[in-house]
C-alpha cells in the first residue's frame, strides 16, 4: 500500500494544505482525530440535560457542529482549533434540540418572566438586581426564585448560543464565543460586530464575582457543575441556580443596550 504523504505532515502544516486544496483525505483525517472531542462535549451537555435527552442523539447532532468546524476554520487567526470546535459543536447540539423543542412550554414561561423581571430591574437600578429584588419583582419569596431556577436550570445554557447579528447574517456572534475566547477578538471584523463583543465582555465582568466564575470556569476552564461546585465550595444545585442566574443576566444586559448598538 502506498504511503499517504500527508501521514508526514504535523497537524499546523495540514490546516493551510486543507484549507487550499479542501482534500477529503485530509478532512476524514480531521474527523477521525476530533471525534473524541464530540462525545466530550456531548457528554457535558448530556449532564444538565433530563433523561428523555439521548446521549448518542447529542453526539450525532454534535458530528454536524464539527463538520462545520473544520470546513470553516481559519488557520490564519489566533485560535486553537480545539477551542474553537468545541464552540461549534455545542451551538450544533444545542440548535437541534431547539429546533425539536424539547424543552417544556412551562419551563420556557417561567424564564421569560425572570428575563423581563431582570430586564426592567437592571435598567432601573443601573447594577444587578439581588435576588430578593428580582423574587420582590415576581411575587415570589427568595426560596420560590431560587426551586424556579433549578427547574429551569437545563434550559439556561441554550442562551450561550443566541445569535447576535452585527450587520449581515454571516457577521454573528454568540455570548457563548466571547465567553470561550475572551482575548481572541478578530482585529479586522467591523465596528459594529467589535461594540457588540465589548458589551458582551463589559457584561460579564459586571456579573457578581460568583456568577462570574461560574461562566468562566464551565465554558473556558471545562470543568463540570460539581467540580466547579468544589472550587466555591458550595452545593452543585447551587452551581446551577448561579449559571442560571449569570445567563438570565446577560441576556437581560445585552436587551437593555442592544438598540442602541445594532
Amino acid at each position: 500500500m502506498a504511503e499517504n504523504p500527508h501521514e508526514r505532515l504535523s497537524e499546523e502544516e495540514l490546516w493551510p494544505l486543507y484549507k487550499r486544496t479542501r482534500d477529503p483525505k485530509i478532512r476524514d483525517a480531521f474527523i477521525r482525530q476530533y471525534a473524541p472531542l464530540v462525545k466530550y462535549v456531548a457528554g457535558k451537555v448530556a449532564a444538565s440535560m433530563p433523561n428523555t435527552v439521548e446521549f448518542e442523539d447529542l453526539v450525532g447532532f454534535g458530528v454536524f457542529g464539527l463538520l462545520d468546524a473544520i470546513d470553516k476554520f481559519d488557520p490564519e487567526k489566533n485560535v486553537k482549533f480545539k477551542t474553537y470546535a468545541v464552540t461549534r459543536i455545542r451551538g450544533a447540539i444545542f440548535d437541534e434540540l431547539r429546533s425539536i423543542d424539547w424543552v417544556p412550554r412551562s419551563v420556557r414561561q417561567k424564564t421569560k418572566e425572570i428575563e423581563e423581571a431582570v430586564v426592567s430591574l437592571e435598567a432601573k437600578l443601573g447594577r444587578p438586581a439581588s435576588d430578593q429584588e428580582i423574587a420582590g419583582a415576581l411575587g415570589l419569596t427568595e426560596d420560590e426564585l431560587l426551586k424556579t431556577m433549578l427547574k429551569i436550570s437545563g434550559t439556561s445554557v441554550l442562551s450561550l448560543n443566541d445569535v447576535w447579528y452585527s450587520g449581515d447574517d454571516s457577521d454573528k456572534i454568540s455570548i457563548g464565543e466571547s465567553i470561550e475566547s475572551p482575548t481572541s477578538l478578530n482585529p479586522d471584523a467591523s465596528v459594529e460586530r467589535e461594540e457588540v463583543k465589548r458589551v458582551i465582555a463589559q457584561s460579564i465582568n459586571e456579573l457578581p464575582e460568583k456568577e462570574k466564575k461560574v461562566l468562566v470556569l464551565y465554558y473556558y476552564e471545562d470543568l463540570t457543575l460539581k467540580e466547579i461546585g468544589q472550587v466555591l465550595e458550595v452545593t452543585e444545585s447551587r452551581v446551577s441556580q448561579l449559571h442560571t442566574k449569570a445567563i438570565l443576566r446577560l441576556r437581560a444586559k445585552l436587551t437593555n443596550v442592544r438598540k442602541g448598538i445594532i
